[in-house]
């Protein structure tokens, strides 16, 4: 479903400091791990050649303690039964279980030495692994994507964080690149607290992915390609336990498969819709 929300930022804001603070009525399982339960509505996505609409459950979770910093979540797509004609999911022979995970080890901290170079302030070996668990072997993927990450300091309160990584392909649900190093993506992560509304803490998130020196056109013809971007903005309201979020994603040639081309399934030719934006809408409780 790959419809992750910026490293766990979403679960950050709806975490005070005065409630970590208070030993004495602790407000959530753990001061480190940091979790919500999040019901998800998503129109228009593109991450396939069809335009695709679904309403799911989600786990989402981020951590950052010593050397480790993580971020990840697991979707069960069409949870509640909802979704358009193209959507399949837990309930109707789609992929029951999606899950993202995005864990960094910091070189700075596992050797001891500091390697912040001017705005770069700390260095990890990063990784981003992608996994559907479709019902057959062709409507799955496992994808890994492991390389070199870094945090920013950008003399402000925007947080930045940047990783180039190398792509192996395991499954990608059938298609041409399977169980190969075949790319390579960049991603960017930022945010920027707005102020308070409401009671609650407003900000401003984004990441970017942007993918790029795939084989996957020359091995699979004209309706994919080697590159694609999917760029996520989104503005978050975050209280004690409760958060929302409204998201737009741009993407182009979402999933790797070219705008405009045209498929047939064997249930008529359509066009490949896979450049536009997405949309989102979140209720999380974190706990």
């Amino acid at each position: 479903m790959k419809k992750t929300f910026a490293a766990g930022a979403l679960v950050a804001l709806s975490y005070s400091v005065p409630a970590l603070a208070d030993e004495n009525k602790p407000e959530y399982l753990s001061d480190w791990w940091h979790q919500s339960v999040n019901v998800v509505g998503s129109y228009h996505t593109r991450f396939g050649p069809q335009l695709n609409n679904d309403v799911y459950l989600e786990y989402e979770a981020f951590a950052r303690k010593d050397w480790f910093d993580f971020y990840g979540y697991v979707d069960v797509p069409k949870f509640f039964g909802v979704g358009n004609s193209n959507d399949r999911g837990a309930w109707d022979d789609g992929s029951p279980l999606f899950v993202e995970i995005e864990p960094r080890f910091s070189i700075d901290k596992l050797t001891g030495v500091d390697l912040g170079v001017g705005p770069f302030k700390e260095w990890y070996v990063a990784n981003n692994i992608i996994y559907d668990h479709g019902r057959s072997s062709d409507s799955r993927q496992s994808t890994w994507y492991v390389g070199l990450g870094n945090d920013i300091d950008t003399g402000t309160d925007l947080s930045l964080s940047t990783n180039i990584y190398a792509k192996y392909q395991w499954k990608n649900y059938g298609a041409g690149n399977e169980n190969e190093w075949d790319g390579y993506r960049f991603k960017v992560k930022y945010a920027y607290p707005l102020g308070a509304l409401w009671g609650g803490n407003v900000a401003y998130i984004g990441f970017t992915n942007v993918d790029f020196g795939s084989d996957l056109r020359n091995k699979d013809g004209r309706s994919r390609t080697g590159n694609s971007i999917a760029s996520s903005h989104i503005l978050s309201l975050g209280y004690d336990h409760w958060h929302y979020a409204v998201v737009a994603r741009y993407f182009h040639n979402g999933g790797q498969w070219a705008d405009g081309a045209e498929l047939n399934f064997g249930q008529g030719p359509f066009e490949v819709k896979s450049t536009g934006w997405g949309y989102y809408l979140v209720v999380g409780y974190s706990f």
